[in-house]
């Protein structure tokens, strides 16, 4: 009874199969028919390589949200160097909430030497080339958010050798923690010293021919210093034409969470507009001789996040390229195939033809069809 029971589930199982198998007596092979079937398996072949590679791919994917967090410190990470000697400037930054926060909280002068080596001259015309690509191709950026930890570091390399040319220049390195509101980090002539209305820099102990604030930025940015990252102000070089010259930059900073497969980091990225002149007081051009960076933060943060196409995605798209290219080329090779066959082979010239037929009554009848040995019955 058990077996019976098997045997008929079994037969149940073969009237519901789908994929009938044809015995090879009944097919019919044909060279048009291997010739598609190579160009089929060839372009499966191929389509099934680069949908391999579009699945090794990763994505960044951009999300939008509320920046909650306004109580925690945000780093400031400066690298400038500034053509006049490190005593007779001051940084610092004062921000809207009247904070002042000085140099000596994180900031270090050395004196330096203000013109390059070839070695650095080739390392800054790099760092140059690569903010120009990233201007005119935003998508590059991506690039750079995947490969951020396990590229080089973007500081420029050590000065080698010994020169005997005076250090004529200061470059002011290091960090800050500033509040997360409003600020303006500068460096001006002469110390800062603190004010009940502010704070105020020293500056008549300085000569005003010693003043020349022709700068170079090679490293600026906001939050966990990542390597390999580039931000937009990395590589400027200003030279002041003038001992009065006042340069501005207008920062808005982007709290950006970072997450890909080799990284997880809290940073920030931010836009900047340049701008610059000369204190001419007579000519009604005022201000202070300095570089000024105002910066404000947005109150939306960023996360970045770098996906990767499910494999369940990956199968089914794969599915759809073998059964498409199947049922395409059989549509295809029928249509041809029939074409060819209307064509050629059922209206053959000078298949049919008529010939007279002679009559009883001696005429002949010209319009009845003779079947010729060219004809097939």
């Amino acid at each position: 009874m058990r077996r019976l029971n098997r045997r008929k589930a079994l037969n149940l199982v073969k009237e519901l199969d789908a994929f009938p198998k044809v015995p090879e007596s009944y097919v019919e092979t044909s060279a048009s028919r291997g010739t598609v079937s190579i160009i089929a398996f060839t372009t499966m072949a191929l389509l099934t390589i680069m949908e391999f590679f579009v699945y090794q791919n990763t994505w960044m994917k951009y999300e939008y949200e509320v920046d909650k967090d306004f109580t925690s410190k945000l780093r400031m990470n400066i690298d400038i160097t500034v053509a006049m000697k490190c005593q007779y400037i001051g940084a610092d930054v004062l921000d809207l909430a009247e904070t002042m926060i000085t140099s000596s909280d994180g900031l270090i002068y050395e004196p330096v030497i203000f013109d390059l080596t070839p070695q650095q001259k080739q390392w800054h015309r790099m760092l140059l080339l690569i903010q120009n690509r990233l201007r005119e191709e935003h998508s590059l950026q991506d690039v750079i958010f995947k490969s951020a930890i396990k590229s080089a570091t973007t500081a420029m390399p050590p000065r080698e050798e010994s020169s005997l040319n005076p250090r004529n220049a200061c470059r002011i390195h290091g960090h800050l923690y500033v509040n997360k509101v409003a600020g303006n980090f500068h460096i001006t002539v002469g110390k800062a010293i603190p004010h009940p209305r502010g704070h105020a820099h020293l500056a008549a102990l300085v000569s005003h021919d010693s003043y020349n604030f022709s700068h170079r930025i090679d490293h600026l940015s906001f939050g966990e210093l990542l390597p390999g990252l580039i931000n937009p102000l990395d590589g400027t070089e200003k030279i002041a034409s003038d001992p009065n010259h006042m340069f501005q930059y207008f920062i808005t900073i982007v709290p950006t969470r970072l997450n890909t497969y080799q990284i997880s980091s809290d940073t920030h990225q931010f836009s900047v507009t340049e701008r610059e002149r000369v204190i001419n007081h007579a000519s009604g051009s005022h201000g202070v001789s300095g570089i000024f960076m105002k910066y404000d933060i947005s109150s939306l943060m960023v996360t970045v996040t770098e996906d990767h196409m499910p494999f369940w995605k990956f199968l089914v798209r794969l599915c759809g390229i073998i059964g498409g290219i199947f049922s395409t080329t059989g549509m295809l090779h029928g249509i041809a195939e029939f074409i060819v066959d209307a064509f050629c082979c059922r209206f053959k010239i000078g298949a049919y033809k008529t010939v007279p037929v002679p009559l009883h009554d001696g005429h002949a009848n010209n319009h009845l069809p003779l079947i010729t040995d060219k004809s097939t019955l």
